[in-house]
């Protein structure tokens, strides 16, 4: 179930993808993803939506003459403008983001904590029905209302939108994840959603939200809204929006988890592609800028003004203890913890995975199992939050404790639930409670007489499979909170068996627990690291939690991939791997070029460019000149499809195929600047279809050298796959123009796009590599033929 090269499990879906009919050069606008059986989901594939283009970004400069016009006439002023703006919009990014992840928790924590409280004074009552029935039916409205306006308004917002993001930043562009109604549903969605009492959480919409106000805000500015204000110009273009999405990433963890330097490293290990050391500086002032903002609303908290938000803490929990001490013996308890961990976090991905195919087959149907779904898994979630509770026996309060027992209301260690008085219910304290107060109730220290085993087994096997079942509803929905809690409770657990063998109390086995499923389901170590050090404000545990996450990841890469990198296979992304498959070395980039190639000449009929157009969905064109203009036919660029269109629609024509001014035609420097190229904002390019021109016009010519980028990057045919893969991928292009070897053939063989480097695409045109790595597989591990094949099943060799 990974990308990352054949497997087993796999074998079926790679053999079946020669159903495809699309080719290499087919692919720079439109990728359809070669799975068996394909994926008509769109690239919100747990959505449900109707199947949508998905294009790559011109990360790479485009260098024709108007550009390198533009860049030679800017002068210092400009240049500090550019510079400014840069760092001007990151402050904005890090405020913003930092208002809304305040907000959120503001909102969540007030809505929630109305709920709890009017359902716990109810049960004081002892009217136990009406509180069943107030708690579910909130719980469903607020459900139905994150669904709703989700499937109608906005259905990329579903999810977390992590790989919709990481997906971006390596170069695909899928529509509407950066929309403003996108932006909007995932705020009030995630509110909606998390208050409802689903095993949500609200990070990964947050890291979304952080990649939404980012790409608006370097759209630069809108016609529509009158925001033409020049220096909002500098960004029309993916390059730099693509560095301001990525603080936006950051900005978004820092906010969710009061983490600012984990939110630049997770920016840096899981989301980024592409990194520098310019944009490490301005990731670092954004999150800072975050952080700031947070602490002064932790400060205007403290005064009680946050309604039942509480003290102001966020979400930081309190672990910390000065008299930390540990030895050998406690080093097996923890390498267990790493080694459960890494099993249970590629089991839960497994299963998530699987879930979210079933559910991705029941909204095809329409958008009511939509919402009926998100129906049938609020009730089941709410009669488990209610119901369980019962099943606990009830506890004596402790006579040493700070804390007010039992607790009545919304917070607190000691949930009194239906207990006597002087007693309380465990597991209410933990499972019918918001997730940040049972975290904070499972990592708190001196409680290690607070729980039972039976009661943190069954909110442990509860927030497994609830986690898995609520994260593919049509609402936007989030997985560090759940896999925290989840992990929380079982390294709770094993603490509680370890007993007063180990000199680590049962909190914080709590917080290594919940690094161990963290790192057996995500597969990151360095940021996972310093975000849970900066929650728990403990650096003391630092070398427990970094041998934890190594151990876990570790025995987790040997079953399956991230969650991450399963949900962007299943929704069709075309991501590209840092690494390069085995199989690639033994391939040269003319193995995977396919035609038909698409060919300008340097001054083209107008006509011949419309009939292209109008009959391709290329976006990249090779631009050649043959004699007179040159001795022997040549490569001279590359030139865009917006840009054909953008001449089109300007009508940039010559009566005669002759260079631009030879013959009293308009100098392009003078006709067009550099704005009138830029990259617009989402959905607001210029289409074919919308241009009109006569006869006469049909019949004029255009001269494409002013705007080919006369320097493309470029690869000979027989340069191994899998170094081409390195530079496309490191450099982050869109096109790469493959030359002949040999001189007296065509100047261009072909071009390489994000889907010729695809596995499913090598393999369909090479199904030899399938049964030689089968082959392998079968010497190395003889059983697995009789267990996916059975005993009369057989590979043509």
């Amino acid at each position: 179930m990974v990308s990352n090269g054949i497997t087993a499990g796999s074998m079926s879906s790679i053999i079946l993808t020669s159903a495809s009919e699309l080719n290499a050069d087919q692919e720079d606008s439109v990728f359809v993803p070669l799975l068996s059986p394909p994926n008509f989901t769109s690239q919100v594939a747990i959505v449900g939506s109707n199947v949508c283009p998905i294009e790559s970004l011109d990360y790479e400069i485009f260098e024709n003459e108007l550009f390198k016009q533009d860049w030679r006439s800017r002068g210092k002023m400009q240049i500090f403008q550019y510079t400014l703006m840069k760092w001007l919009l990151c402050f904005l990014i890090g405020l913003i983001v930092g208002l809304v992840g305040f907000c959120n928790n503001l909102a969540v924590e007030n809505i929630a904590g109305i709920k709890f409280v009017v359902t716990s004074n109810m049960m004081l009552k002892s009217r136990y029905g009406m509180a069943f029935l107030v708690f579910s039916v909130s719980n469903l409205l607020l459900a139905l209302f994150a669904s709703m306006i989700t499937a109608f308004i906005a259905p990329a917002a579903a999810g977390s939108g992590i790989p919709e993001v990481k997906a971006y930043l390596n170069g695909v562009d899928a529509p509407e994840i950066f929309s403003v109604r996108t932006l909007v549903v995932k705020i009030v969605g995630s509110i909606s959603a998390v208050s409802s009492s689903l095993l949500v959480g609200k990070a990964g919409p947050m890291v979304h939200t952080g990649a939404c106000i980012a790409s608006l805000l370097g759209q630069g500015g809108s016609k529509k809204f009158g925001l033409t204000w020049k220096w909002l110009r500098f960004f029309k273009n993916d390059r730099d929006r693509r560095d301001l999405v990525t603080c936006g990433s950051a900005a978004g963890i820092a906010a969710a988890f009061h983490a600012p330097v984990g939110g630049v490293l997770f920016a840096l290990e899981e989301m980024a592609s592409w990194w520098r050391s310019t944009l490490l500086w301005r990731s670092f002032f954004t999150t800072a800028v975050v952080a700031i903002v947070l602490r002064a609303f932790i400060d205007l908290c403290y005064s009680g003004k946050c309604g039942l938000f509480g003290t102001g803490g966020l979400i930081m929990y309190d672990v910390y203890s000065e008299t930390i001490s540990y030895d050998l013996m406690d080093v097996p308890p923890v390498l267990a913890l790493g080694v459960i961990g890494g099993i249970l976090g590629s089991l839960h991905s497994f299963l998530l995975d699987k879930v979210l195919k079933i559910y991705n087959l029941i909204y095809e149907k329409s958008v009511a199992y939509k919402i009926c779904l998100a129906w049938l898994i609020s009730i089941f979630t709410s009669c488990l939050l209610f119901g369980l509770p019962w099943l606990a026996k009830c506890q004596p309060c402790p006579t040493d404790t700070s804390e007010a027992c039992p607790t009545i209301g919304r917070s607190g260690n000691y949930k009194k639930f239906q207990c006597p008085a002087g007693h309380y219910n465990d597991l209410a304290s933990l499972i019918f409670n918001t997730n940040d107060d049972a975290i904070r109730n499972l990592f708190s220290k001196d409680t290690n007489d607070e729980f039972q085993y039976s009661s943190v087994l069954i909110f442990f096997v509860t927030c497994f499979f609830s986690s898995i079942l609520s994260y593919g509803i049509v609402a936007p929905a989030g997985l560090f909170v759940p896999v925290i809690i989840t992990g929380a409770s079982y390294g709770r657990f094993v603490g509680m068996l370890v007993g007063s063998k180990s000199n680590l109390n049962h909190g914080l086995y709590a917080v290594l627990g919940a690094a161990s499923l963290l790192g057996g389901s995500m597969r990151m170590t360095v940021s996972l690291c310093v975000i849970i050090l900066e929650l728990t404000n403990n650096l003391l545990l630092l070398p427990l939690i970094m041998v934890v996450l190594l151990v876990s990841k570790t025995v987790a890469d040997g079953f399956n991939g991230s969650i991450y990198d399963l949900i962007m296979k299943a929704k069709g992304f075309p991501y590209l791997e840092t690494h390069a498959e085995p199989y690639m070395r033994q391939l040269s980039v003319g193995d995977v070029v396919t035609g038909p190639l698409q060919l300008f000449h340097g001054i083209e009929k107008v006509g011949n460019i419309v009939h292209v157009l109008r009959t391709t969905r290329h976006n990249g064109f090779p631009v050649i000149d043959e004699p007179p203009l040159s001795e022997s036919p040549i490569l001279f660029g590359i030139i865009l499809r917006a840009h054909l269109v953008t001449l089109l629609k300007k009508k940039a024509f010559l009566s005669t195929p002759a260079l631009t001014g030879d013959t009293g035609g308009i100098d392009a420097s003078i006709q067009f600047s550099a704005g009138d190229f830029a990259k617009r904002g989402s959905g607001n390019g210029d289409k074919i279809e919308d241009i009109v021109l006569t006869e006469e016009e049909m019949e004029m010519f255009i001269d494409l050298h002013p705007f080919t980028n006369a320097s493309p990057y470029t690869v000979v045919e027989t340069m191994s796959l899998a170094k081409a893969l390195i530079l496309f991928r490191e450099v982050g292009l869109r096109h790469l123009l493959v030359i002949p070897k040999l001189s007296g053939r065509s100047p261009v063989v072909g071009i390489l796009t994000r889907h010729d480097f695809m596995a499913e695409h090598i393999l369909r045109l090479h199904p030899l590599l399938v049964r030689r790595r089968w082959k392998r597989l079968r010497f190395r591990f003889p059983s697995l033929r009789k267990l996916f094949w059975g005993n009369s099943a057989s590979i043509k060799a």
